[in-house]
């Protein structure tokens, strides 16, 4: 828990600084969500070859080369500085550097949630997912608004003037991004300490192609089965939509309450604070209940349309600082909700992916459909803000597209349960298959 806190709160700030890293370099406004793109694609061309790797070896050992891997990328972004490269060519360099943190973010991924499924019996996995979940939350909320104070101008300040970092970096986002690397080491060294579980699972294939035939075989296999496919659905679409949201809160934040990118991520923090506490309270979802919280995701759609109707003078003062009640406040609702929902759905999906399959393997089909998904919307996103609609518009069409999408899941829900009344009776009565 400790180790993924770390590294999920590096991984947050990381995406602040290297976005002020871009606004450095003069990149264009879509080169942001592009950078997110390149992450994505990261975890979408590995889904493959990350779920052998996880049950290959014991998740902690995997756990610590993966943060090695991301360390590395941050060491990537200071080199444009040497290079003598063109501005364009390092605002390139500067995505390809998130890509070699998203290739260690991917790997990591199978043996982080691995182990979960790995530790707890199947009655346990909401609960489990739960803590997890919440602590990760957190540490998106810690991640964003650590990112946000490391480029604020008095923190950037202050780094730049101490000995120990001024002879590495000469700019805010640079220093941003050392501080940011020692995270991620410490991390790895948090990896160091867990504790072998003792699972075995078959040995792994290792030629490429036969892992990406299996690799598609595994796909198939949860896609058809009829809990695991509403529950890949849903968590695809909640995963992809929060990437979406992300970027879309902080363009929001700028061009209509006119913050800057510190300021903008305090807004990012207000929402994982109302999705820690949505997910908190999903951990009192039994795991035969879990399908009965999908109208939540309904919601979550139609509360994000009201955004582009909060003003940046609706303010409260709070010991004389003026507060955004209203745009804290929407923001919490669309935390609370997508929290509350997802949860449930993730903790349903591992258990039916483990079942299925193993812990690894079901957690890289897991990401890959998350991520191919993330790269469909960012891609949509970017494509929207090349077009230079207005934030107000693109707000509308993505409230739109999530609650239109949940009515179509809640319906194909339905029907899978009318054709088999007895579906859900399953659910918690299953082991975890050959491996355990």
């Amino acid at each position: 828990m400790a180790a993924q806190a770390l590294s999920s709160l590096a991984d947050n700030a990381l995406f602040i600084a290297a976005i002020a890293l871009i606004q450095q370099l003069q990149g264009p406004d879509w080169m942001a969500p592009m950078m997110k793109w390149w992450f994505a694609a990261s975890y979408v061309l590995l889904a493959a070859f990350v779920g052998a790797i996880s049950d290959s070896y014991p998740k902690g050992r995997v756990m610590f080369m993966t943060n090695a891997i991301k360390v590395s990328g941050c060491a990537l972004m200071f080199c444009y500085a040497f290079l003598g490269l063109s501005e364009g060519a390092q605002v390139n360099l500067v995505c390809v550097a998130y890509a070699l943190v998203g290739i260690g973010a991917a790997a990591y991924s199978p043996a982080k949630y691995g182990i979960v499924t790995e530790m707890l019996p199947p009655l346990q996995l909401v609960k489990g997912n739960s803590w997890i979940e919440g602590l990760t939350i957190l540490s998106i909320i810690l991640g964003t608004l650590v990112g946000g104070v490391l480029v604020s101008p008095k923190v950037s300040d202050w780094l730049l003037s101490h000995p120990w970092f001024s002879g590495f970096v000469q700019t805010p986002a640079e220093a941003a991004i050392l501080v940011i690397a020692l995270i991620y080491a410490a991390a790895a060294v948090c990896t160091l300490m867990i504790p072998k579980t003792h699972i075995v699972y078959p040995k792994q294939q290792k030629n490429p192609i036969s892992l990406m035939k299996a690799f598609w075989g595994y796909v198939r296999i949860l896609w058809k089965d009829k809990l695991g496919q509403i529950s890949l659905a849903v968590t695809t679409l909640f995963w992809g939509a929060g990437a979406t949201l992300q970027l879309i809160v902080i363009e929001w934040g700028r061009s209509h309450l006119g913050y800057r990118l510190d300021q903008a991520s305090i807004l990012m923090g207000i929402t994982a604070i109302g999705t820690i506490v949505g997910a908190v309270l999903a951990g009192r979802v039994a795991l035969p209940r879990a399908l009965t919280v999908l109208p939540l995701g309904v919601a979550m759609g139609f509360i994000v349309i009201l955004m582009p109707f909060v003003q940046s003078s609706w303010t409260i003062n709070v010991l004389g600082v003026e507060l955004p009640w209203a745009a804290y406040l929407l923001l919490i609702l669309i935390g609370l909700t997508s929290g509350y929902f997802v949860v449930p759905m993730n903790a349903l999906l591992q258990h039916r992916g483990h079942v299925l399959l193993s812990a690894g393997h079901s957690i890289a089909v897991q990401n890959f459909n998350e991520q191919l998904n993330i790269l469909l919307m960012v891609a949509i996103y970017t494509l929207l803000l090349w077009l230079q609609l207005s934030i107000s518009i693109i707000i509308g069409i993505f409230g739109l597209l999530v609650a239109g999408v949940m009515l179509l899941l809640i319906r194909w829900n339905q029907s899978n349960l009318k054709r088999d009344p007895g579906l859900l009776e399953q659910i918690g009565q299953e082991g975890h298959g050959k491996a355990l």
